[in-house]
């Protein structure tokens, strides 16, 4: 995890990233947070993976009993404490999702929505497998990535970012089919359905991917134990 959004879009300036988000892009990111609301139970302990600087673990946790966030960037977690502050049962620490501290079988979920499995930029196999190792048997972990579907609304937002300063400016010669690149160096790619369901291959879970809202791919696992 790290790279450019540890250096460079952290803090305030990712969370300027979603105010400006366009009203589609609202759309698929509040479908996101309902997707997981509604396939977790409240009695449980939920992990976020990049978790930012809070986005998404405020509405959960007011759902999961215990709710804890790991991330890479030091201005995301102190932003994090702030706007998670009157949330009791949140933890956060700084810490690298493919080599994250936590004990075998911890939590009953973890999550990894908004495209982090491509956005944090590490072995996306390892980290599955890291995912796997901290979660409970028959607990469930969410990875998700854009649909194709919403790609124009994508598209209009990551030019208001650009806009705004916050990324670099577009290089449109190299983007396309669902990736962004960026001429400072910034990208985002994506993870399609049949990318999801060849790159869990061979772990010890059971899998389901489904397209929510027409606008992310779910690829959702049940851990077992290795035999």
């Amino acid at each position: 995890m790290g790279g450019y959004y540890e250096d460079k879009l952290q803090g305030n300036r990712l969370k300027r990233c979603y105010e400006i988000a366009p009203p589609r892009i609202q759309q698929y990111l509040k479908a996101e947070i309902q997707y997981i609301v509604k396939n977790v139970r409240p009695d449980c302990q939920l992990l976020e993976l990049g978790c930012g600087y809070g986005r998404v673990l405020r509405p959960l946790a007011q759902k999961v009993a215990w709710v804890f966030g790991i991330d890479t960037s030091h201005a995301n977690l102190k932003l994090a404490r702030t706007v998670l502050e009157d949330r009791h049962a949140c933890h956060l620490v700084r810490m690298d999702a493919v080599k994250m501290g936590f004990s075998d079988g911890r939590f009953d979920y973890v999550i990894c929505i908004q495209n982090g499995i491509s956005a944090f930029h590490v072995d996306q196999r390892t980290l599955v497998r890291e995912s796997i190792r901290v979660t409970k048997e028959h607990g469930l972990i969410f990875f998700s990535s854009y649909s194709t579907k919403v790609w124009p609304a994508r598209l209009q937002w990551f030019e208001a970012q650009a806009k705004a300063g916050l990324v670099g400016e577009i290089d449109w010669q190299r983007t396309g089919e669902g990736n962004i690149v960026c001429k400072d160096g910034f990208t985002a790619t994506t993870v399609s359905q049949e990318g999801f369901t060849r790159l869990v291959r061979g772990f010890p879970v059971d899998v389901r991917i489904e397209e929510v809202d027409e606008s992310s791919i779910f690829c959702v696992l049940t851990a077992h134990k290795a035999t």
